[in-house]
């Protein structure tokens, strides 16, 4: 029985930074919007924990652009593709300044505006008041558990559980965007608490396929003891081993490689002394949550040195998710559609993380461009009632007998493949190989045997969404037999030229792996 039931023109699913702007989006479109949260939309989610900036490049004098997109696509391995990302950066550009009003940009010493950095915590404030400006009715702490899709395949809305309430809902929409974030597999990455997967599963459940889930090996340096997993600093960044001696870990896109190296042989300490002043000075304002953990823990970082650790950010900092199929972050499942981090984001970063700028763009522009595709075929579609079904599978409909299943023991056995450096960075064949075996095994024992009631289906879903996750990624990571932007292989260090290709990916009962060449997925 569902207790809360509604209907709406768009549902979105998920409220951090993507799912706000893509509620934005549809409701600009003239489309009746619902959004969907796990948590509070507001607070919840990387974003409210952060200080974004945006991918921000001047459209003149033109070159600039141009060579941003370039530099990006070397970059990136030459698999992310230039017009998505001259389409971001514009809508970027012209969108960010729409939130003044509800945004208290800064201004320089000369008087300019300036939009390409914002705080996290009002920032995420500012999108829930002008999304509740424009009429989207929103329900917080309302987890979705699965997509209703009619008998011809069409997405037509969702259920989940208000968890305050303890009450079921329903939501039939013409159109559902998916916005619930990457898959985190539970590393303790900050604001990724809600960061479980359960978009990428809900997806593949409805006919979704996937791409880039081979690189979702993103690491990031943090003080031990705690989710401090804020960066900017450790460019400047000194490291020690136990008994004080330097460690050549230089700066780049390399460094988490050379620590998890020295992390293997022991105890790894840093001093972030290097730090110029004037960044020392803004980090107060643009990241506060990193000078409270070190006040907490007495320790002045420009002084004296401290423990770090490496936490796994597998797709949030990451770039695979679900396979964009056209310019509205279409999935390829009708009434579906993406945005932010659930979303592949190779389009715009290629090989390599989008932490930071290019994603915050991203979640911006994609939220859009999903909310007002997603708004403009709803409101084409015929108001027929049409019947639907549910087709949630693991930890919801069991396909074999019910039984006991040990759910937390599948979740570590999610964090154990998914965190370890040595199994989920420093990539072999014969380790990745066990790994696939291993957690295959724990999710057809889900898929198969698990049955829970209530808020437990919350959990029993978030579980089985991170070991459908990190199979996809496994495999991926097994198919990809080169080295390449963030994905190391360690038994094959080079990149090869016949691999400058996307790797598609999916499936539940048994997943599989296809390599198409950057044209054919754009194609595709």
């Amino acid at each position: 029985m569902t207790d809360i039931s509604m209907s709406a023109d768009v549902l979105i699913i998920g409220g951090g930074l993507a799912g706000a702007w893509a509620a934005v989006g549809a409701a600009r479109e003239g489309a009746s919007v619902v959004l969907a949260e796990k948590g509070f939309c507001g607070t919840s989610g990387v974003t409210a924990t952060a200080g974004p900036g945006h991918w921000w490049v001047p459209p003149d004098p033109p070159e600039l652009r141009a060579r941003a997109v370039a530099e990006r696509m070397a970059r990136g391995g030459f698999l992310g593709e230039a017009d998505w990302m001259a389409r971001i950066l514009d809508l970027t550009w012209r969108t960010l300044p729409t939130l003044a009003g509800f945004y208290d940009f800064p201004r320089d010493d000369a008087g300019i505006t300036q939009y390409r950095a914002l705080r996290g915590p009002e920032y995420m404030r500012a999108m829930r008041r002008l999304a509740t400006s424009l009429g989207v009715r929103i329900l917080d702490h309302s987890p979705a558990l699965e997509l209703l899709v009619a008998d011809d395949g069409v997405v037509g809305g969702a259920r989940g559980y208000a968890r305050q309430a303890g009450q079921d809902w329903q939501v039939t929409a013409p159109s559902v965007v998916l916005a619930t974030g990457g898959c985190a597999f539970g590393s303790r990455l900050l604001g990724s608490a809600n960061n479980t997967g359960d978009g990428l599963l809900m997806a593949a459940e409805a006919g979704a396929d996937f791409s880039g889930m081979e690189f979702t090996n993103a690491y990031c340096v943090a003080p031990a003891g705690t989710t401090m997993t804020r960066a900017m600093a450790y460019s400047f960044a000194r490291y020690f081993d136990a008994d004080g001696r330097d460690l050549d870990i230089p700066p780049g896109p390399d460094s988490n490689r050379h620590l998890a190296t020295a992390l293997a042989q022991g105890p790894v300490f840093c001093s972030l002394e290097r730090v110029p002043e004037d960044l020392r000075a803004h980090i107060p304002t643009i990241q506060p949550n990193v000078t409270v953990a070190f006040e907490r823990a007495g320790i002045d970082p420009y002084t004296m040195r401290f423990e770090v650790t490496l936490r796994g950010e597998g797709t949030v900092r990451g770039i695979g998710g679900v396979r964009v199929h056209g310019g509205a972050c279409e999935t390829g499942v009708p009434g579906l559609y993406v945005a932010g981090d659930v979303a592949t984001r190779e389009l715009v970063t290629g090989a390599i993380s989008g932490g930071g700028a290019q994603n915050s763009a991203w979640a911006l522009s994609s939220g859009l461009l999903a909310g007002g595709g997603a708004a403009r075929r709803a409101m084409s579609q015929s108001r027929a009632v049409r019947p639907l079904r549910p087709v949630g599978q693991g930890g919801l409909r069991p396909c074999a007998a019910v039984k006991p299943v040990d759910l937390s023991a599948a979740r570590a056995l999610v964090a154990t493949e998914m965190e370890a450096t040595d199994k989920n960075m420093a990539r072999r064949a014969a380790v990745l190989e066990r790994s696939l075996a291993e957690l295959d095994t724990a999710w057809h024992e889900i898929a198969s045997h698990a049955v829970s009631e209530g808020a437990g289906r919350v959990r029993a879903r978030e579980i089985a969404a991170m070991l459908a996750a990190a199979r996809w990624s496994k495999a991926s990571a097994l198919a990809r037999r080169e080295t390449r932007g963030m994905h190391w292989r360690a038994d094959a260090p080079a990149a090869e030229p016949g691999m400058q290709a996307r790797l598609t990916s999916g499936g539940l009962a048994s997943v599989w792996t296809r390599l198409e060449t950057v044209a054919q997925a754009a194609a595709a």
